[in-house]
Formats: C-alpha cells, sequence, structure tokens
C-alpha cells in the first residue's frame, strides 16, 4: 500500500478521538491528506489523539454522531472524498450497561453517515467498519465467512450486526445507482500502541503493570482473531482507494490474522509475559495474570475466527505481523510512553516497518 495516493486528498474520519481513528487520522495526514474528523471527547485519559497532538494537524471536530443535523454540517464543509466510518460504541459488556445508547450510537450513527454520503456530491469512497462480532456465533472451529448469518448475540454485537445490514440496502436503494462504492469491513481483535480502553486484553495488561498487580482474566481459553491495529487500518485504506477504479470490488470483507494467530486469552499472556519480563522495565515490575471466575457475567463468546480468504483472492492482501508481532509492538510503543518519549516517532517507526515488510 502506497499511503502517498491520499496526499491531498479530503478524508472525513468518524471516531478519530479514538483507538483505530487517531492512528488512522495519523496515518491519513503523515500520508498529506486533508483530514476532517468528528467523535465525541476521547474516550480515555490519557488517550492517543492527545498524546500525537491530532487536533493540531487537523479539523477536528467534537460532536456525536446521533446528532444529523451538526454531523450533516460538518460533512458538507469537509465536501469529502474518502469517508471513514469508525464512530461507535466498542465494547460488549458496557452495551449490557447502555443497550439503548449502543443501539442509538451504532445504528442511527451509521444511518446518518449514509445519509450525509448520499445528499453530498463529492465523495469518491466510502468505508464503513463495524465487527468481527456481527455473525451469529455458534462456537464453530473454522473462521465465519461473509456469506454466513449476521446476528450478534449481545447489543454491541447485534447492533453491528444491524449497521452491516442497513448498509446494503442504502447500496442497493441510493448509492450504487451513484457509483458510489462502499464497502464493509469487518475486522478481528486490534491491539496496539495508545488504547487505554476498559475491558481490553492488553491496556488491562499495562493497568495491572502500572499498578503491581496482577491483571484478572476472565476467560482464559476464549479465542479471537488478535491483530495489530495497522493490519485492518491499511486494509481500509487499501480498499477504499482500489474501490474508485473498480467499484465492483466493493462489498463485505473479513480482515483478520492467518489461522495460525487465532490465539487464546491464555496464549496472547504468554506472549506479553515474555516480551515484557525480558525487557527493560520486566526487570523492575515484573507482570504476571491470574484467572478469577466471574459470577453473573454477561454473555461472551468463547470461540471467534475469520475466514479471509476473500479479501485475499481480491485484493492480494495477507497479514503482515504474527500475534507475538502484534504484542511485541504494542509493548515497544508502551516503552516510548514510560519513557516519555515522544510516541508518534514510535508510531512513524513502526509504520514505516509494516509497510516495508513483504
Amino acid at each position: 500500500m502506497d499511503l502517498s495516493f491520499y496526499k491531498g486528498k479530503k478524508v472525513f474520519i468518524t471516531g478519530h478521538t479514538g483507538f483505530k481513528g487517531a492512528w488512522l487520522a495519523f496515518m491519513l495526514l503523515e500520508a498529506g491528506a486533508e483530514v476532517t474528523g468528528y467523535s465525541l471527547e476521547a474516550p480515555t485519559v490519557p488517550s492517543l489523539y492527545k498524546l500525537c497532538k491530532l487536533a493540531r494537524r487537523m479539523d477536528s471536530v467534537i460532536g456525536d454522531v446521533r446528532d444529523y443535523k451538526n454531523l450533516k454540517k460538518t460533512f458538507e464543509k469537509a465536501q469529502p472524498e474518502f469517508v471513514f466510518h469508525l464512530a461507535a460504541q466498542p465494547l460488549v459488556r458496557e452495551s449490557y450497561i447502555t443497550p439503548r445508547e449502543t443501539y442509538e450510537t451504532n445504528v442511527m450513527g451509521t444511518v446518518n453517515v449514509l445519509e450525509c454520503v448520499r445528499t453530498t456530491n463529492t465523495v469518491k469512497s466510502v468505508i464503513i467498519v463495524t465487527t468481527d462480532k456481527v455473525y451469529r456465533n455458534d462456537s464453530r472451529p473454522k473462521g465465519y465467512v461473509e456469506d454466513d448469518i449476521l446476528n450478534g448475540y449481545d447489543p454491541y454485537s447485534n447492533s453491528k450486526s444491524c449497521a452491516d445490514i442497513l448498509t446494503n440496502s442504502y447500496v442497493n436503494s441510493f448509492l450504487r445507482e451513484r457509483n458510489i462504492p462502499v464497502s464493509v469491513l469487518r475486522a478481528g481483535n486490534v491491539i496496539g500502541g495508545g488504547d487505554f480502553a476498559k475491558d481490553r486484553l492488553v491496556p488491562d495488561c499495562f493497568r495491572a503493570i502500572q499498578t503491581n498487580t496482577k491483571v484478572i482474566i476472565r476467560n482464559p481459553n476464549a479465542t479471537r482473531p488478535f491483530q495489530h491495529v495497522l493490519e485492518p487500518l491499511v486494509a481500509y485504506m487499501m480498499i477504499a482507494k482500489e474501490q474508485v477504479a473498480k467499484p465492483e470490488l466493493a462489498g463485505a470483507y473479513n480482515v483478520g490474522p492467518d489461522e495460525k494467530d487465532v490465539q487464546s486469552v491464555s496464549e496472547m499472556l504468554m506472549h506479553f509475559q515474555t516480551i515484557w519480563n525480558g525487557g527493560e522495565f520486566g526487570k523492575n515490575t515484573p507482570f504476571d495474570w491470574m484467572y478469577t471466575e466471574e459470577q453473573n457475567a454477561p454473555h461472551e463468546a468463547a470461540m471467534l475466527s475469520l475466514n479471509c480468504d476473500k479479501i485475499k483472492s481480491t485484493f492480494n492482501w495477507a497479514p503482515k505481523w504474527s500475534a507475538h508481532d502484534a504484542v511485541y509492538k504494542s509493548i515497544e510503543w508502551m516503552e516510548y510512553y514510560l519513557k516519555g518519549k515522544d510516541v508518534s516517532v514510535c508510531m512513524q517507526k513502526q509504520i514505516k516497518e509494516y509497510l516495508s515488510k513483504k
């Protein structure tokens, strides 16, 4: 992927203050794009968005995707060519606490973005980001394919299934006839530097280290398609580019690791423990974890993986970093952060390494 394609392009990102959104905004800015972001305030303190000082480099608008009037105003001002919709309530466990807000954000937020696309004449390409959890999970050992039934179990997963389905309706009803290609990307569990969210594996590990405690694990045998955040983000940017010239390529695509890197939580923890404890900080603050059975815990899938043959055959795409690599890069970023160094330098380094890897 040659990021120079985006130089001078007008790009609109929803959710740019979040973990994935901030990485995407950073990459596009490094490529020379004119970026407008629309999002709520950064969801964590600290946040990657503020650590990278992204507000100084882009038109950053703080707003709610549920507020169509404000979103439309921002969209019309930006006149974007490329749209990446990442804004979401992204946490399974949170969705059990705030189900209505989760559906409002993930369903009506997506409707509002697509409505802006429908009523604007500048858009050339759209990427709608959903999740690997959109599928009806039957705990199968093999990965889900794009044509499998969409029916997520919990409010988060189900709201993303709804977003996926409604996007297809907007394409069929409005956008295909206007030659606006729209792809839905269903990515696996992303990790990487700059994620400070709750109820996520790597951030929980770092919080345990900083408080000199053991990280508490709920489901050590649960498997997930873990991958470094650069894997799906580069795929989003690649497909957004390619579908402009070849709109027939637009569609739904899984983005995940190879089968050997679909690993259990305990396997990921072993990677983390080996890398961290063997490094500079691990000597003084070693990492460890423990399993504690949670009583009356909300339902979470025990097994989840993606079949990514479609994106591989269509775009000649392949993941570049293993699960071990993804953990290593996450720890490398955190070491920059703990030393008080500029994390942007680490991100530039990792992006260059990723793009140059064959």
